[in-house]
This record gives structure tokens, sequence and C-alpha cells, in this order.
């Protein structure tokens, strides 16, 4: 399914406020053709509700709140459903480059979709930039001059989750892997942050995308002696396991870590069965009033009035930021100089913060430890988290020695 939107003024009274950036000038792009934008994810099915339709909303937002132009012409939002299917993905990714003049390609969940639609824009010299995409190859061994990892990515997750369960008492770990390549990422990467922190991966068992049934992988970690399980998953794969180790008891014996875990899993779960649950992210919307304002809009706007996870303000916050280059340029036109522009400017947004983007195209914001509310510490709805924990920005990423990405010198 594909949606087509054009966006234009009416970011007025947001940008008055002083909590969004103004709206931008520069000169007309000599084809004078909209500067287009493809959302690119799954529409319908196990992560539609964490990117999905949201991601759209948040663009839209971000378009609005720039001033619906950008460098004299208008700026279009189109979507598509990738159905978490490489081959389907990659051709909407070829039809929007080749036939429907997209700019840049936004968001894109499922690693062995990103890293093919990285590299078709790499081919057509257009932006690819992951929010919803996982897999730290992006700014690795695959990295590109016209791809920016913005929101979060295996490597982080792993890493920063891994150290902090340790140092709070989880020695022993049990895995739970989504069987494919983002899972796979997340599995290496918290197995060595476990083991450099001195604890012990006990078990491990993967299981397919959109797997309905958790039971023997729930009995095996029972069984394991771990005190931490950890789901190496994301989107309704962690939702459902989520519900299902609650139905085992499993969250009263053992301390239970989500890698890829945010508000719209808590939502059907419940705080009585999901309290105590860690996870880490880089935004959550009741951080500080920036945040709020834009999760208030994001509501309203959203079909199913939705408070936005961190993959969805990666869109909003990415989208600006790539305005921003684009407006600096006066053109949309090669996507390598936009690229290279977005990593000359910080990033300075209301949803992240200050930060920048490193060489490998890697974006650098703090990390949060989070952990889930009791039913009594809640205020209402959406209420879910609490902070107990920071990852500074330069130890929230892997080393960028480390990422062997060819455009890193040395």
């Amino acid at each position: 399914m594909l949606r087509r939107r054009t966006v234009l003024a009416g970011a007025a009274l947001a940008a008055a406020s002083g909590a969004l950036p103004a709206p931008r000038t520069a000169r007309a792009a000599t084809s004078g053709a909209p500067v287009r934008i493809g959302v690119l994810n799954d529409m319908s099915g196990v992560y539609a509700d964490y990117q999905g339709p949201g991601s759209v909303v948040a663009t839209e937002l971000a378009v609005k709140d720039y001033g619906g132009q950008v460098a004299g012409v208008a700026i279009e939002v189109k979507s598509g459903d990738h159905q978490n299917k490489p081959d389907i993905g990659a051709a909407i990714a070829r039809r929007w480059l080749d036939l429907d003049g997209i700019d840049m390609i936004l968001d894109v969940p499922n690693s062995a979709v990103a890293l093919a639609v990285a590299d078709l824009c790499r081919q057509k010299n257009k932006v690819f930039i992951g929010s919803g995409a996982g897999t730290a190859a992006l700014t690795g061994e695959k990295c590109s001059p016209n791809t920016v990892h913005w929101t979060y990515d295996t490597w982080s997750l792993a890493h920063s989750m891994g150290k902090a369960v340790v140092e709070r008492g989880g020695k022993r770990w049990f895995l739970i892997v989504a069987d494919y390549v983002f899972g796979h990422d997340l599995q290496k990467s918290v197995t060595e942050a476990v083991q450099k922190a001195g604890g012990t991966i006990v078990g491990a068992v993967r299981h397919p995308l959109g797997n309905a049934d958790y039971s023997s992988y729930l009995i095996s970690a029972q069984a394991s002696g771990a005190d931490v399980l950890c789901l190496a998953n994301a989107g309704g794969d962690t939702t459902t396991c989520l519900k299902q180790a609650s139905e085992f008891g499993l969250n009263r014996t053992m301390q239970i870590a989500g890698l890829v875990v945010n508000i719209n899993m808590i939502e059907p779960i419940g705080l009585k069965d999901a309290q105590g649950l860690l996870a880490v992210m880089p935004f959550y919307w009741d951080m500080n009033a920036a945040t709020r304002a834009f999760a208030y809009r994001f509501q309203a706007a959203h079909p199913r009035h939705q408070m936005p996870n961190d993959m969805q303000a990666g869109c909003y916050a990415a989208t600006l930021h790539y305005l921003k280059a684009v407006a600096k340029l006066g053109s949309a036109e090669d996507g390598r100089a936009v690229v290279a522009a977005m990593k000359a400017m910080p990033t300075d947004d209301p949803l992240f913060g200050k930060g920048m983007i490193r060489p490998d195209g890697r974006t650098i914001h703090p990390v949060y430890l989070m952990q889930a509310k009791s039913p009594a510490e809640s205020r209402g709805n959406w209420d879910f988290f609490k902070l107990v924990g920071v990852v500074p920005a330069d130890q929230a990423y892997r080393p960028l020695n480390e990422g062997h990405c060819p455009l890193v010198a040395g």
C-alpha cells in the first residue's frame, strides 16, 4: 500500500513558541521539483504499531514545523509497506528512486530490508536515514556515504543494557532471539557486553519473525538457572513474548530486560505484568516540556491516538536535520552532498537535543535506562516508565575505530 501527501505550511504557531525550529529559506533548487521523502516500513505486520503510520505522522509534523518548503520548493511525503520482505522493500525503493523522484528514504525497520535499501540509495546517489533500522552494520562494514543511522542500533542497545544490568546484579543471562540479521546482531552485541561486564550467557534460543507461541522458549529459560531473561527481538514479537512470560510467572523469578522495548509494548500488556521491566531508549515522550509538547501533537494526529516512541521521534528529528542540509545546499539532488552537509552541522532538535553525526553516519545522543513503573507509580495512561540511568552520548555507541567502516580513516 502506498500513500502520498503534500505537506505545506502550518508551523507558524509551533515555531513562534520557541520549542521548534523556525522555517528556513534558501535559494531555489535548480530543478524546481518538490523535495520528496519516502517513509518505508511495516504498515500491516509485526512492526506496524511500532513504526507504521506513526512514523509517517512524525515525518509530516517535521515537514510542517519546517514550513512546508525547502530551497524554494514544496516538500512531499510518501509512504510504503515493505511487509518485512527485502525483495518487496527493494522493489518499492527502486520504483521510488527511478520513477517517483524520491530524494530520501526514511525509517525502514527490519535490518535485512534496511541493508538492501541503503545499497540502492548508494547506487542511485540518494539519501537513506535509518530510524527503525537496527543493525549496526549500517555504520560498520556496510557503511555508506549516503546513509545516516539516526535513532538506535543493535550495538548501542545491547552494550548499554548488558553493562547496566550486570552492574545491578544480573549475572546469568538467557536470551530469546529473533532469527534474522537484527536479532543475530543483538545476540552478538549483548553477549560481548555481558561477558565484558563479568556476566555469563547460560543459554539462548532463536525464533522466527512473527512467532505466536513462546512456551517452549520460556520453559527453557525457566530451566536454565538464569536470573535475567533478555529479549533480543522487537515489535509484536516482544509484546507477545512479554505477555507469555508474565503468564508463566517469569517476571516474578527473573529480571526481564527488553532490548527493543517502548511504550507501545506496555499498553497491551499493562503495568501489572510489565512492572520492573528494564529497557534502554534514546527518547521518551515524558522527559521534558519539549518532548511532551511534541508527544501531544503527535497523539492528536495519530490515527489511533498513540504516543510517539523513540523510532517515530527519530523520523521527526532526522527529517528536520535533513531539511536543514538541503536548505544549506539549495538542492536535494546530490545525496552524498546532502549527507556530507548533515555530518558537517551539529544536530539540534527538541526531542534529542544537541548531538552530531560521525563520519560513519552514526548519530550520537544519550541513551536512557528506563524501568517500567508499578501501577501505583503511574499517573495515568502512557505514563509507563521512570528514568533509572543515563549512558552519555560519547559512551552510548560503538567506538568509531571498532566498526570497520571504510569511510573512517585508519
